[in-house]
């Protein structure tokens, strides 16, 4: 059977026809992963563009990660004229399909937030799959979220405002480390969650993952790559957590007001809709 073909608005369809990069398809598989960390590299922002003419303070760090794994990277954006003296913190986490990817990726668009309503940023950079496959990056994730919220006077932030935001793989990760606060209890997420396209459902099998296959960005083969990188020797449904897989959860009670949002032509449109 023919996949119903992407939404798309005709007049966005014709001049995306005609963009040279969108051309032919992305081939996203484990032999192309160091290829794309390379491209994603390429495109990180340095810190003269992260301070924005000054607007922010600029520092990375390494804090200790979860036992026995290495002390992980945060970057550490703090508004040089900050509208109140201890502002709320954005905990961030990247995308890049769990595969690619560091705590400068996706930035500029958290700093046009922070910028606009007046937050500290603390970007997590976690270890990547295939080589360190699941549950090291959501551990780092929630390790790095331990730190930020203990340190909260040293970094001059407020510890009783903590916004959780994560893109693509990263919103997946942020959704896991929301359920895992909430069964630990503790560190509190109390302003919000903020989850942006996020990669939330390793069964890779929704209308919209069909739909985009042949699509010429993350499709449902590069989903796949993802996935399996992440969680190598998956079954779709069977003993796969949902701090691994959120999709899976089956009690969302407990958990922080919640934002989400996905495009229309994307292939985690139906995951994040359910």
């Amino acid at each position: 059977m023919t996949p119903t073909p992407p939404p798309l608005n005709a007049e966005l369809a014709a001049l995306l026809a005609q963009t040279p990069v969108l051309q032919r398809p992305t081939v996203i598989t484990p032999e192309t992963i160091g290829a794309l960390r390379q491209s994603l590299s390429a495109m990180e922002p340095d810190d003269e563009e992260l301070r924005r003419d000054g607007a922010f303070d600029i520092e990375e760090r390494r804090v200790p990660g979860p036992e026995g794994a290495p002390d992980i990277p945060l970057l550490i954006a703090r508004p040089t004229r900050p509208r109140e003296p201890q502002p709320p913190v954005l905990y961030f986490i990247h995308g890049g399909g769990m595969i690619a990817g560091s705590n400068r990726s996706s930035t500029r668009a958290v700093l046009d937030i922070a910028q606009e309503v007046g937050l500290a940023v603390v970007s997590v950079e976690y270890r990547l799959a295939p080589e360190h496959p699941y549950p090291a990056a959501v551990d780092d994730c929630f390790a790095g979220l331990e730190w930020a919220a203990a340190h909260a006077a040293e970094l001059g932030t407020d510890s009783g405002r903590v916004l959780l935001c994560g893109a693509r793989a990263g919103g997946g990760l942020a959704a896991a480390v929301a359920l895992l606060a909430r069964d630990r209890e503790g560190p509190a997420i109390t302003t919000a969650q903020m989850l942006i396209c996020p990669m939330l459902d390793h069964r890779n099998d929704t209308p919209s993952t069909h739909q985009m296959a042949s699509q010429p960005f993350w499709n449902r083969q590069a989903n796949d790559t993802g996935w399996t990188a992440y969680l190598p020797g998956r079954v779709p449904g069977e003993n796969v957590s949902p701090y691994a897989s959120p999709a899976l959860a089956g009690d969302l009670s407990g958990l922080p007001p919640t934002y989400l949002d996905v495009g229309s032509v994307d292939t985690f449109r139906d995951e994040v809709i359910a």
